[in-house]
Parts: structure tokens; sequence; C-alpha cells
């Protein structure tokens, strides 16, 4: 039987709040932390509109070498790595997968990513590719992908390698147990460390600029209202305080 890790999740309290802040609002926040680049890119969104956030499981794949690892699909499937990462899941949580930007390997296929769900998985974030995607977009989890493919995970160039260990997935490093915010835009990678204080700016960015979306759309200047002025920030005070905010 193969070992491997599990992560330490976040609380609850965390996810919920940062499931109120968008991944433009997370990124450009976390930059003003002291993370530049919080992105994952490469994966884009397979299910516009859906929107995920929580914990990472972390899949690392690694170069094919053929004396190590058989081109059978269902030979000895428990040895099988990518089966394992999946077996953690818990509700809430989101697989992300370092795959090597490689585009002829569907890493997951329908029955992986249908398992996955049942766990309570609710997303997928994948420097590579999927199989079956059909099926796959069916099942209301997010998925970003940089691209799908007919064939399996092992078929051609890569080969599961680690579970929740630190990867590079799209070139950012991705910790197990970090926070994935992924919407539209993209992903981005909240370090666990950086989520509380991430929660208490990003909450307030937010909600400045919900005040400041209403006053552009009502014709408001961009001069006085993004960002606000300080002869804005006194309305949006006021505004706060009739909100009993």
């Amino acid at each position: 039987m193969i070992e491997t890790p599990d992560i330490q999740r976040p609380s609850k309290e965390l996810i919920e709040t940062l499931s109120h802040i968008s991944s433009a609002t997370a990124a450009g926040e976390l930059c003003r932390l002291g993370i530049r680049d919080p992105q994952i890119l490469g994966p884009v969104a397979r299910t516009p509109g859906k929107k995920v956030v929580g914990p990472a499981l972390t899949l690392q794949f690694m170069p094919k070498r053929e004396d190590l690892y058989a081109v059978d699909e269902y030979r000895d499937p428990e040895k099988q790595l990518h089966r394992h990462a999946l077996y953690h899941a818990q509700p809430g949580d989101i697989i992300v997968v370092d795959a090597r930007g490689d585009m002829s390997s569907g890493v997951f296929g329908e029955m992986m990513l249908t398992f996955f769900k049942g766990r309570g998985g609710i997303g997928a974030i994948v420097d590579g590719c999927i199989r079956d995607f059909p099926y796959a977009q069916t099942l209301e989890l997010g998925l970003w992908l940089r691209g799908t493919t007919p064939n399996f995970h092992t078929q051609t160039n890569i080969v599961p390698f680690a579970v929740n260990v630190p990867i590079a997935c799209g070139n950012t490093l991705v910790m197990p147990g970090d926070i994935i915010v992924a919407d539209d835009d993209g992903t981005v990678v909240v370090p666990i460390k950086l989520a509380p204080e991430l929660c208490e700016k990003a909450t307030a960015h937010a909600e400045w600029e919900d005040f400041s979306r209403m006053k552009l759309a009502a014709g408001g200047h961009l001069r006085k209202y993004y960002p606000l002025s300080d002869e804005a920030r006194v309305e949006y005070e006021e505004w706060r305080k009739v909100q009993g905010k």
C-alpha cells in the first residue's frame, strides 16, 4: 500500500471570507503583502462562471522513463499515484496538478473526477490536460486547464510522481494546504500564513470598490472615485454608516 501525506486545512471561517473575494482582488492585495505574482499561469477557466475557494491537494508529475513506469493504464491500478491524490479529498478541497504543461497526457478522466466530486471536491487546477471533457464539464466542478486530450495519464510523456508535496504549477509554487482562489480571471495561490491578513485587507478593498462602482455607474468621475480621493472617502464613510457597516 502506498502511503501519502494528508494536508492541514485552513479554518472554515477563512474559506468563507475569501469566498467573497475575487481572484483579482486577492492578487492585488497579495502583491501589496509582498507576493509579487501569485497567479498560476497557464490553466484557464473551462467552466465559465464557476468560482472555487479551498485548500490545495497537490499532485506532481515528472518526465516518463519507461523502465520505471509501465504503459498499461489498468495494470496494478493501486500503484498509480494520481488515484492516491484523490483518496485524500474532503469536502471543499481543490486538486492542483503540476503536469509540466504537457499537452498529450490526460491526468484525470471522467471516472477519477466523478470520484473526486463524490468525495466533496470542488475544483481542479491542471497545468496540463484532462480527458473525457464532455462528461467532466457536467460534474459541476470548477475546471482550470491548459487543454484536453483523448490520451490517458501515462500514455506519452509524464507519470505521477508525488502527492501533497510542494509543486510548481504553471511555474508558481503551491504548498499543500495553500488556499486557492479561482474564477474566470484565473487562479491565485494564497499562502496560508498570509490568509488572515489578506481577508482583512481584501474585505475592506471589496467594500470601497462597491461604493466606487456605484458612483462611477451614476456618472461620477474616475479621478474622484477610483481610487477614492480624500473627498470621496468622506462620502464613503457616510455611506458605510447608512449601510450599518
